[in-house]
């Protein structure tokens, strides 16, 4: 669907921008950045649009075929061949860099319950000290992905308006009944929190199969429209109570995310879909599930073991981060991808990635054959 991996190209290049805020200034979220650099600090919000368009997408080709999969087995079988490889490479890097370079959290370095815990993608319902804190949504997103054929069939059987209010009503049920009506969120335990806003994404996909007239609706305006009370009441509240408030924010900016995809996959606005299908966009987007994977490491070793040796704490420490790791995040990320990431997009199982390669010796050698020799020429 054209437009939507430069949109998640340009949600991974920001959760990046907000790590590399995030570590070198204390205090989250009441941070002692400038406040000029408030922008950068709703790396969760990211987060919650890759759950969004995570929904969306996997929901495009059941929306096209009466909402059907093709099989649960099939489907998460795609879904592991499709995650695994590269999650697998980056938590192998991850915990080299915790042991040797600079532990991922104040827990300290990882343990054998790490490897474990992170190893089985079992870190939304195990806490164990993580080898990289970027994690976190991936096991969010595994646990989605098993629920995924469920919600396809309440989807298919029921309604759209049921599918919601099975995921979402239990989710404002416990919110209202917390202390101030404000859960206080942990580390793990976070996937039915944040079903509906993959779910949203889901029904969204909706309107690729939609008449016409559906599809000609205003969907941009429609997003703007339904942003501007979560925008407004942010710039109000202030970004600390933003931070804070967190298990609301993420189900009121959801339908506006959602509005958002609906309108790139419509073609407009034409303007935003040409910047997000302009080359270098693209082909961030092309490999931005590596960029999320691996930067966290590189970033806070930048900043624990690089920075201090040539730049002061604070703003110094934050310019250099930008200038050195984000560039070494993205070239890292795009290597990594050739290796770890895009033989499993391109290939659908080990057979047809071991034909590819053989097919690509036996022409190079064919062509080798055929090149004149010095005594030829």
């Amino acid at each position: 669907m054209v437009g939507l991996d430069g949109l998640r190209g340009l949600a991974a290049l920001y959760v990046v921008l907000f790590h590399c805020w995030l570590y070198t200034f204390p205090g989250y979220p009441d941070s002692s950045a400038p406040p000029w650099l408030d922008g950068l600090m709703f790396g969760r919000l990211a987060v919650v649009f890759f759950l969004v368009l995570s929904g969306f997408s996997l929901a495009i080709s059941p929306a096209r075929h009466g909402w059907q999969s093709d099989g649960i087995a099939q489907f998460l079988r795609r879904r592991a061949w499709r995650i695994l490889p590269p999650y697998w490479a980056a938590l192998t890097m991850s915990l080299i860099i915790s042991w040797f370079v600079v532990p991922a959290s104040h827990f300290g370095p990882p343990t054998g319950a790490s490897i474990l815990v992170y190893g089985l993608i079992a870190q939304d319902m195990f806490t164990a000290p993580t080898p990289n804190g970027a994690f976190w949504s991936i096991g969010v997103e595994a646990e989605l992905y098993l629920l995924f054929p469920l919600l396809l069939f309440v989807r298919r059987r029921l309604s759209p308006a049921v599918l919601v209010a099975c995921v979402t009503l239990p989710v404002i049920a416990r919110g209202l009944m917390a202390a101030g009506a404000s859960p206080v969120e942990g580390d793990n335990w976070l996937a039915p929190h944040l079903a509906p806003v993959f779910v949203a994404g889901m029904i969204g996909a909706g309107v690729v199969v939609a008449s016409d007239r559906i599809q000609r609706l205003p969907w941009g305006w429609f997003a703007i429209l339904a942003a501007i009370p979560v925008l407004a009441l942010g710039v109000i509240q202030g970004s600390v109570w933003t931070v804070n408030h967190y298990f609301w924010v993420d189900l009121a900016i959801a339908p506006a995310m959602t509005m958002t995809l609906a309108a790139v996959a419509t073609g407009r606005p034409a303007i935003l879909v040409r910047l997000l299908t302009a080359r270098p966009i693209q082909s961030l987007g092309s490999f931005s599930y590596s960029l999320y994977l691996i930067h966290l490491p590189i970033v806070m070793a930048v900043i624990r073991r690089v920075a201090p040796h040539f730049v002061l704490p604070g703003l110094p420490t934050f310019c250099f981060t930008l200038i050195l790791a984000l560039p070494v995040s993205v070239l890292g990320a795009w290597l990594f991808s050739q290796i770890f990431e895009m033989p499993f997009k391109r290939n659908r199982s080990w057979k047809s990635m071991f034909a590819l390669g053989h097919s690509r010796r036996t022409s190079g050698s064919a062509r080798d054959r055929q090149r004149p020799s010095l005594d030829d020429s």
